[in-house]
């Protein structure tokens, strides 16, 4: 699975992947133009194990500061 989402002059790319022991991560990556035209890229890499504590993580994150704005 992939998906793209673009934010102004940042573009975040959201990969499922499969690690070599067979289970599935996340990878996130930021792209951002600069202004001499070069890319800088961050990644953030999700495995499966955690992915029910990210969730729940973000979910209280947006319960708390972003929902109702």
């Amino acid at each position: 699975y992939k998906s793209k989402l673009r934010a102004g002059s940042r573009t975040y790319f959201f990969d499922v992947k499969k690690a070599s022991n067979s289970k599935l991560f996340i990878d996130i990556t930021e792209s951002r133009k600069k202004s001499d035209d070069t890319y800088e890229r961050h990644n953030i890499m999700i495995f499966e194990e955690d992915f029910k504590h990210f969730k729940n993580e973000i979910i209280e994150i947006f319960e708390k500061y972003f929902d109702g704005k």
